[in-house]
């Protein structure tokens, strides 16, 4: 049982190198493999639960043959083979026991690393992207002052011609008043001429008809 504890820390203890130290690829393959092997965790409990009743054995034994060598004085061959043997396995499976839940930390902070890390890329990538964005929103606002400055010309502009038009306009009815005004002076003055007309046409016609009645 000792050589096989001792396998069993052997590979723990590589497990946790590698899991420390970087070389290659094998860090990702022992992250899958403890990602396999947490899938069976009722197994892995009833394999820590069976080495830890053992460890406690192995101690309840520690402590009863040491009780016995006090008792007598000396501890017999037998004893002290039972002692050595009994130690080294409780020593072989403790350390196994923690090894196991070093590895176990170490795989489950790795895990969280390796979240952060992604969650640190998806963030730089929005950051990233946020950027850009506001890149072409100032574009699109610079392009939107100048356009917004274009149409305040072009307004000021119209209102000038407005109001020379408006100007111009005032000018013209001004004129078109004087205008009116003289044509209507025009048109008394020619029918003020066509009264006299008519009445001299009258005195006239009583001339001729004076002059008829002098003559017969």
């Amino acid at each position: 049982m000792i050589p096989l504890f001792f396998l069993v820390v052997c590979a723990e203890g590589l497990v946790a190198f590698l899991l420390m130290v970087k070389i290659g690829p094998l860090r990702e393959l022992v992250m899958k493999g403890l990602d396999q092997v947490k899938m069976r965790r009722a197994t892995v409990l009833t394999i820590a639960g069976t080495i830890f009743v053992i460890l406690l054995s192995d101690l309840f034994s520690i402590l009863k043959i040491q009780n016995k060598g006090a008792k007598h004085g000396t501890m017999t061959p037998m004893d002290q083979v039972l002692w050595r043997t009994n130690l080294l396995e409780a020593t072989l499976m403790g350390f196994s026991l923690f090894l196991g839940f070093l590895i176990d930390r170490m795989h489950h902070y790795m895990q969280k690393l390796i979240k952060l890390r992604s969650n640190t890329g998806v963030s730089k990538q929005e950051v990233e992207q946020l950027e850009k964005e506001k890149l072409q929103l100032k574009e699109k606002e610079e392009k939107a002052a100048a356009e917004v400055k274009r149409l305040q010309n072009e307004i000021s502009s119209l209102t000038e011609n407005l109001n020379k038009l408006k100007s111009e306009s005032a000018e013209k009815d001004k004129q078109v008043e004087t205008a009116e005004a003289h044509v209507a002076a025009l048109q008394k003055q020619a029918a003020d001429l066509l009264l006299e007309y008519d009445r001299l046409l009258e005195d006239n016609q009583n001339l001729q008809n004076q002059a008829l009645g002098y003559r017969s």
